[in-house]
Formats: structure tokens, sequence, C-alpha cells
């Protein structure tokens, strides 16, 4: 009985030190198991008081009256899957007649302490059909990526998202998009995993950065074109505009239209071409918009007006050639001036870290989610790299990178330097760079294509 209960007292010693220090191993071990018997025991009740029941049919009413036998409880979802997964518990439930899944998405907070649990989001499946994956943890407190992600061209896991699943960035399927975030709140973290993710595929990146280089040039191996001011960037992206004309060329040329050729073989952007006459896509980082907006003299405004309308061109253009944009900012609002709010309206995807003010929110997510600019708004200060993740059709989630050093993110670079594409319409903004043997030369940008 003594050996029993020394036992006993472990496990819990060892139940508590877990939860405290690594809630994931504490779910895995022991969570998940508590979590199922809380759901399952609790869930008639729970639905009853969260007032996610219908009354009984009708039939079984006058029934019951028939058989002299008590009245039918109310009836709530019917369970049709209850899967574990390595930060939650997956409910999917088939809502009765006269239920809605609005209904149980207004719930899913008094479900979250009904059942004990860390979190719960509720979505649609299909009609009739909701899925509730609740969390047993903070997974964003500290974020592990899972060991199988699902990656495909032109599509990065960059992020954890708050119920537990990865969070891509699929540019096949999202063109474009705006990033903003004030300083310390995580946006560079967040952009160096999208560049760490782009390394290993075949994709040429272009960066403009503004802030001498400082972001973007230690990543320079991995990169087919770099701008560090307002003068070169201007040059890069008309330089951008004319490849993006000539790719539209191409495309044409390849089109054959005519009447015995099928529609699923007429080329109407870059993926529909042969796989050797495809050119190489490119993303576009640009690390802070407002620099390029910002103008003192009329010269540097006429120099503005045509880098905003390099950038509007593309934005609306590009998808199609295979040129997708990624704007970074920390500051993002109508008073940069005009082309601005044009620009935001092609960027669907919109990451927003902790900003200073609430316009800088609003211009990100005001067009689509109201709630998503309030959830963003209240993203404390000690919390960096949790933002808020929507997209045009209003759906958002909280969503947090998995911290990157800049030193991780340059090996990563230096790794897949063999794969950074020559693209001749970009060489004369190719960074030269050192030798991989030699880590003291400068990096900078130099007039000429140089390797």
């Amino acid at each position: 009985m003594a050996r029993l209960s020394v036992v006993l007292l472990l496990v819990v010693a060892t139940a508590l030190v877990l939860r405290w220090r690594r809630p994931a191993w504490y779910w895995m071990a022991f969570g998940i198991t508590f979590a199922v018997l809380r759901v399952l025991v609790r869930y008639a009740s729970v639905m009853d008081a969260c007032g996610l029941t219908v009354p009984p049919a009708r039939w079984r009413l006058a029934l019951a009256r028939m058989t002299y036998r008590p009245a039918p409880e109310p009836r709530a979802p019917r369970i049709l899957r209850l899967r574990p997964t390595r930060t939650g518990l997956v409910l999917r439930l088939k809502l009765r007649p006269g239920q809605d899944a609005f209904d149980v998405s207004a719930a899913t907070d008094r479900l979250r302490h009904s059942f004990g649990m860390y979190g719960v989001i509720a979505r649609e499946i299909r009609s009739g059909v909701v899925e509730l994956r609740m969390t047993g943890y903070d997974v964003l407190r500290r974020v592990q990526m899972p060991a199988k992600l699902d990656r495909a061209p032109m599509r990065v896991p960059v992020a954890l998202r708050e119920d537990g699943s990865v969070h891509y960035r699929d540019y096949r399927t999202v063109p474009h998009g705006l990033t903003l975030g004030a300083t310390e709140s995580g946006k560079s973290v967040y952009q160096r995993n999208l560049v760490a993710g782009l390394a290993a595929q075949d994709v040429a990146l272009v960066g403009i950065d503004c802030k001498q280089g400082v972001e973007l040039f230690p990543l320079a191996r991995r990169f087919s074109a770099l701008a560090n001011d307002q003068d070169t960037a201007l040059e890069l992206l008309e330089a951008l505009v004319s490849h993006m004309e000539s790719i539209y060329q191409l495309v044409r040329e390849q089109q054959r239209i005519s009447v015995n050729v099928p529609d699923g073989e007429i080329a109407a952007d870059i993926w529909d071409l042969a796989e050797d006459l495809r050119p190489t896509p490119v993303v576009v980082l640009v690390d802070e918009v407002s620099e390029l907006a910002l103008f003192a003299s009329k010269e540097e405004e006429k120099r503005r007006d045509r880098i905003i309308t390099a950038l509007v061109r593309l934005a609306q253009l590009g998808r199609a050639a295979g040129i997708y944009l990624e704007i970074c900012g920390q500051r993002f609002g109508s008073e940069l001036g005009k082309g601005i709010t044009m620009l935001r309206a092609q960027l669907t995807g919109r990451t927003v870290h902790r900003v200073n003010d609430e316009t800088s929110a609003n211009m990100a997510f005001g067009d689509i989610s109201p709630e998503a600019a309030l959830a963003a708004i209240q993203i404390p200060a000690n919390a960096p790299g949790v933002a808020v993740a929507g997209d045009s059709t209003g759906g958002w989630s909280r969503i947090r990178a998995p911290h990157t050093s800049l030193r991780e993110a340059v090996n990563l670079c230096n790794k897949h330097a063999d794969r950074t594409p020559n693209v001749p319409a970009l060489a004369p903004f190719r960074p030269v760079v050192a030798s991989a043997a030699s880590d003291t030369a400068p990096l900078n940008k130099t007039s000429s294509a140089t390797a």
C-alpha cells in the first residue's frame, strides 16, 4: 500500500511539473484522457446550459403521453466524431433541425469554460455540420511546429494558429499580402520565416529594404535582386513591370487558341505553360512601404508617384505572370498619399502584429472584418510575434511564428544559395556577396550583373 501511494504521488507530481513547464507534454500524457472524459460526461448538460438543444419532436411527446412515460428531454447536437490531436480535441457535431452554426459560434466562450479547455473555435464544415476545434493549452506561448508539414510549390508554413493548426502562406491562392507591425512586434521574425521557407523552393526573391538593407541584405545570397534606397527601388520596380510584360507576351505566344485545342490546354498564366517554358515565379518583399511613399520635395514626389504606380500595376497584373507582392510596414494609412488605398485593395492577405494606433489595424482589416481589427488592437506588448491573419473573405485567426534568429535565416539562405535563379531582367540588381568562406565582407548592391 505504501509503495502504491509513493507511485501515485510521483505520478501526480510529474503531472503538475509537466503542466507548469511543458504543457504540450502534459497534454499528450494526461490531458487528452481527462479532456475526453469531461466532454463525454458533461456533454448533454453543457449543451442544455448553453442553449444548444432543441425540444423533442412532437411525435415523441405524443408517444410519451400515450404510454404514460416521462416527457423526453431536449436533444443536443449529435456527436459525429471526437478526435484527439497533439494540441487539443476536434469535435464534429450534427446540428438538429432548427439549429444554426452561428448559435454554436456564439457559445464558444461558454463551451470553453464548461469543458475546461483553453480555447474553442467553431467553423461550419457543410450544411448542418459544425466542427469545434478545442485547444488544451496555450499553443501560442511556446510555438512548436508539427514535424509533418503539408509543403507544396509556392506554399510556405510560416506560423501556428491558435487552434493548433498550421498557418500557410499560399501564393497560388492568396497572391499578394500586407504585413503590419510596430517596432519589436515580431514582424521581422515573420518575414524571416517567410524567406527561409521560400529559400528551398524554385523561386526568385526580390527585396526592397530602404533601411540601408539591414533586414534583407544579410540574406543576400538567396536573393536575385535587392534595393536599399528609393532610387534603386524605382529602377527595380520598373524593371519588374517590364519583366511582367515580357512574360505576358510569352503566354500569349503559347496560348495556341484554335477549335482543336481543349480548354484545359489553353494557357492563361505561367502555371498553364509547359514546365520547360515556365518562367521562374518572383516574390517581391518590401520591408518598409512607408519609406517608398514619403517625399520632401517635388522631385521626390515624382519618384514616389512612379514607385506607387509600379507597385499598383504589379499588384493588379502580376499574379498571372507569377509575380507576387509581400508588403511590410510599421504604419499603413491613407496619409501616405494617393494610390495607397488602391494598393491595399489588391493585397488579399492581411497579417497585423501589434500596432501603435487603431488606424493601421482598421486600414488592414476595416474593409473585411471589424472583429479582426479589434483583435489586432488588443495584442499585448509582451507577446512579440503574435499576430492576426485574415483575408478578403472575412475569416481571421490569431497566429504566432516560431522564433527564427537572423543567424538561422542566413544559414538557410546560404544553404540554398545554389537555387538562386538568374533572371536577366533583374541581373543589374543582383547583390554582390562575398564567398561563403568569408563572413566579414560587406553585402552591397552593384549596378552590374554579378553572381
